[in-house]
C-alpha cells in the first residue's frame, strides 16, 4: 500500500456532512446487530457495571466490545446480565507487544480465558511510543503478532490490530507503520479499523476498506467534530473533537456499506471522549436507526 496515494484521494467521500448519502436496508446486519466498545462508558461502568449495560441494552445495543481483557470481568458480568453479546475484547498488548518471552506464556494465559469467556476476536488496541518510532520497531511488533495470532487460530481465536492515527505517519522514505503491517501482517492476522483515526490521519476509510478487502474483520464507529485540521497523527485530540455518530463529519452509511462488501464481521460504536457518555451512545444508535 502507498499511503501518498491515499492521500492524493481527497476526504470527499469521507467528510461529507449529509447522512443521507446512502441509506442502509432495514435488516441491514450491522444496523440490527450493532456492536459498543465499552471503553466509551469506562466512567459509568466503574461506578456500576450492572446498572450501565442494561442502558446499553435498553438503547439498543444487541453486542459489546471488551477492554482491558483479561481484566474484565464485571464487564463480562453485566453484560450478560443485560442479555448483550460478547464476541471481542481489546486486551493487555504488552503480552504480544512486548512479550517476557519467546513462547508468548502471558498472551497463552489470555487465550485460555478468552476461550473460557466465549470470545473469537482478541484486538491488540495500541502502541506505546517506544514501539513506533521506526519502521524496525513497526516490523517487531508485525513479526511478534503474527506468532501470536498463529496461537490465537488454533484456539479458534481471530487476532486483529486496531489502529489510530500515528500509524500512518510518514517514517523512513515516506512509508508508514501502517504500510509495514499490511505488508507483514500473516494471513491469519487481521485489522480492526477505526474510521475516526482513518480520518484524522487525512484518509479515506471507504478507500482503505476496498484496499484491505478481506483483512479487517471489525470496525468502529466514531465521527468527528467540523474543523479539526486534518492530518494530524498525534493522537491528544481536543476532547470534544469525539462526537456522536451524525453530529460530525463522517458519513456513516456508506462506510458500513462499504464494511459489508469488504467482509467485515462486526461493526461497534465508540466514542473516546464524552462529558455523558451514556447519553452520547444513545445518540448514536439512534441516529444509526435513521440511515
Amino acid at each position: 500500500m502507498n499511503r501518498r496515494s491515499f492521500v492524493q484521494q481527497s476526504l470527499a467521500a469521507a467528510l461529507l456532512t449529509s447522512p443521507a448519502l446512502a441509506a442502509l436496508a432495514a435488516d441491514n446486519r450491522y444496523r440490527t446487530q450493532i456492536g459498543l466498545q465499552l471503553y466509551t462508558l469506562r466512567t459509568p461502568l466503574a461506578k456500576d457495571p450492572k446498572a450501565t449495560l442494561q442502558a446499553v441494552a435498553d438503547a439498543g445495543y444487541q453486542q459489546v466490545e471488551l477492554y482491558g481483557f483479561p481484566n474484565s470481568q464485571a464487564q463480562i458480568d453485566a453484560a450478560r446480565a443485560a442479555g448483550l453479546s460478547l464476541h471481542s475484547a481489546h486486551f493487555e498488548w504488552d503480552s504480544v507487544v512486548n512479550p517476557k518471552d519467546a513462547a508468548l506464556s502471558d498472551f497463552a494465559k489470555i487465550l485460555d480465558k478468552a476461550k473460557e469467556s466465549g470470545l473469537r476476536h482478541l484486538v491488540i488496541p495500541y502502541l506505546m511510543p517506544k514501539n513506533r518510532n521506526t519502521l524496525d520497531d513497526y516490523r517487531k511488533v508485525a513479526e511478534n503478532a503474527n506468532r501470536a495470532a498463529a496461537m490465537a487460530k488454533k484456539s479458534g481465536i481471530q487476532l486483529s490490530y486496531h489502529n489510530h492515527n500515528f500509524e500512518f505517519a510518514p517514517l523512513d522514505g515516506g512509508k508508514s507503520g501502517f504500510d509495514v503491517f499490511v505488508e507483514e501482517f500473516s494471513a491469519d492476522m487481521k485489522f480492526e479499523l477505526d474510521v475516526f483515526w482513518v480520518v484524522a490521519a487525512g484518509l479515506d476509510p471507504i478507500r482503505l476498506l476496498e484496499k484491505l478487502k478481506g483483512r479487517v474483520t471489525q470496525l468502529h464507529l466514531k465521527d468527528l467534530k467540523a474543523g479539526v485540521k486534518t492530518p494530524t497523527f498525534q493522537t491528544n485530540m481536543p476532547e470534544d473533537a469525539f462526537r456522536e455518530l451524525g453530529r460530525g463529519t463522517i458519513a456513516m452509511a456508506p462506510i458500513i456499506e462499504a464494511a459489508a462488501k469488504a467482509g467485515v464481521e462486526h461493526c461497534h460504536v465508540e466514542q473516546d471522549q464524552s462529558p455523558d457518555p451514556l447519553a452520547s451512545v444513545k445518540q448514536s444508535i439512534a441516529y444509526l436507526k435513521t440511515l
